[in-house]
């Protein structure tokens, strides 16, 4: 296939067993975990957790992500699309929520196949928020929950710390697009989330500023109520942290604090990280469980 799914439009041509382009995945889906997962926000892990799926390879270049083993060194098992949805099946069997498909976009050829066939569950899109509109819109039906990021709205952070200096228009047109097929977030009797958009944004060394324009950004763009916000302070300078100096540390309490007064002095529902969780331990085993 000759691949334009995300925004980088790259138009690598990516075969069956051989990887090309940003994300340097072949056409086939590369799956590095799948298994129960408690550590999302409270209505998607509810009391049995979420069905996660952690595919390999990112169109982002995030310098300091944590799960650099499957997104820069494409560890992973390849999986045909019969063997997903099995997988599917499995985590539904053990109880599963719904099924939480981690960094899919570059897969989005696969999925969309996969999941012509209604899940009798919820389906979440989670990603970095480095969307095509185009792409997006052949999900339509497909997916009733997206998990995107906002990381940023400043370009030059974008391009620094994500190689993606468009990332701010991508994005939020993207989520724009997402709340456009959900609608406002619906959630069930036990507050388990249905359809909806969860915007998340993950506080980092020296981004209050930049946490306090996407939060703006979210409350002037949506009706209150309309999507959940998830405000994250997990940071952990791993990756190529080290080679940034002023992120090449843990977040300060007192910027935890102020982004949490912020985001409740905006009145913005949803959902604030506990700062423990800042801690490698949070990182998942990508040992192909489930796979």
């Amino acid at each position: 296939m000759v691949c334009t799914q995300c925004p980088r439009n790259c138009g690598a041509e990516r075969l069956e067993n051989i990887p090309g382009g940003v994300c340097a995945m072949p056409e086939t889906a590369l799956v590095a975990r799948a298994a129960l997962h408690h550590w999302e926000e409270p209505p998607i892990s509810g009391t049995r957790g979420a069905g996660t799926v952690f595919f390999s390879g990112c169109s982002l270049r995030c310098v300091f992500c944590q799960n650099s083993v499957i997104s820069r060194e494409g560890y992973g098992k390849p999986v045909t699309a019969e063997r997903l949805r099995e997988i599917f099946g499995e985590l539904i069997a053990q109880g599963a929520h719904n099924i939480d498909l981690v960094t899919p976009t570059h897969y989005a050829h696969v999925l969309a196949e996969v999941l012509t066939d209604p899940l009798p569950v919820p389906v979440i899109w989670n990603t970095g928020g480095y969307e095509k509109v185009e792409t997006l819109k052949k999900l339509d039906g497909l997916v009733q929950i997206y998990l995107p990021d906002l990381k940023y709205l400043s370009s030059e952070r974008a391009a620094r710390y994500s190689s993606a200096p468009d990332y701010p228009q991508a994005a939020t047109a993207a989520i724009r697009e997402m709340v456009r097929q959900t609608g406002p977030c619906v959630l069930d009797g036990e507050g388990i989330l249905q359809r909806g958009v969860i915007i998340r944004h993950l506080l980092l060394p020296g981004g209050l500023s930049e946490a306090k324009s996407v939060m703006d950004w979210v409350a002037g763009e949506f009706p209150r109520g309309t999507v959940f916000f998830s405000l994250m302070s997990q940071y952990v300078p791993l990756g190529r942290a080290a080679d940034y100096p002023e992120i090449d540390r843990p977040l300060r309490k007192s910027e935890i604090r102020s982004a949490q007064e912020y985001m409740a002095a905006l009145d913005l529902p949803g959902f604030i990280q506990d700062p423990d969780s800042a801690s490698e331990g949070y990182v998942p085993s990508f040992d192909l469980t489930g796979v």
